[in-house]
């Protein structure tokens, strides 16, 4: 069953040679110290599959730095130990209570597809995503209550962009269903995080829990 597994193609083979004769050579005291010592990363953070959305580049971020999940459009699902396969919970739970993370960072981006399916998907204009088969269509249910807030923005596309923010504010309402994260947020040993950022200018924007808006960092 695993016979149609193929090589690396040449240009990621000669990149990965590249980096172990200089990054990795020139680092390797600090590669082992890693491999030796575990890992002991200060904030998870939950992000969009996205390949433009990097995150270790806009903090600057090292390696052991960050516990880092991806997803379709950086969801994060209600609480629902139904004992089936749950990827990003099963990352959440073991980012808190094993790594013990200090702080949780729910990053949304402009121009998410993810996002648009869902706005589309709810605007009724994509009915492959509508199937019970849909992989994607089912993961961006998740993102639905959101789209029911901002539904009745005129503007396609300030409406789009809005529900990318919501996919930010639906996860951090998430969050707290789960019992080891809300534990966590009132002792007072976990904070949570929402950012949203722009592709193009490379701003980036904090949700602020007070107002419910997203101001500019």
């Amino acid at each position: 069953m695993t016979s149609h597994a193929k090589p690396l193609p040449s240009y990621l083979v000669q990149r990965y040679h590249g980096w172990k004769a200089t990054t990795w050579e020139e680092n390797k005291a600090w590669y082992k110290r890693l491999a030796m010592g575990g890992q002991h990363p200060r904030a998870m953070v939950i992000s969009c599959c996205d390949s433009r959305v990097h995150v270790t580049s806009i903090f600057g971020a090292d390696q052991g730095e960050f516990f880092i999940h991806r997803n379709i459009a950086n969801l994060v699902p209600p609480h629902n130990p139904d004992g089936e396969h749950h990827g990003t919970s099963a990352a959440l739970e073991y980012g808190v209570t094993a790594l013990k993370v200090a702080h949780l960072v729910v990053m949304g981006h402009s121009g998410c597809g993810g996002a648009r399916g869902c706005h589309d998907m709810c605007c009724g204009h994509a009915p492959q995503l509508e199937d019970r088969a849909s992989y994607v269509g089912r993961w961006m249910d998740i993102l639905r209550p959101g789209y029911e807030r901002i539904k009745d923005i005129a503007d396609e596309a300030e409406r789009v962009t809005a529900l990318e923010k919501q996919a930010v504010v639906v996860s951090l309402e998430n969050l707290m269903t789960f019992p080891f994260v809300r534990t966590a947020v009132e002792a007072g040993e976990l904070s949570l995080h929402g950012l949203w950022n722009d592709i193009g200018d490379g701003g980036l924007q904090q949700y602020d829990g007070a107002s419910g808006t997203f101001v500019p960092l």
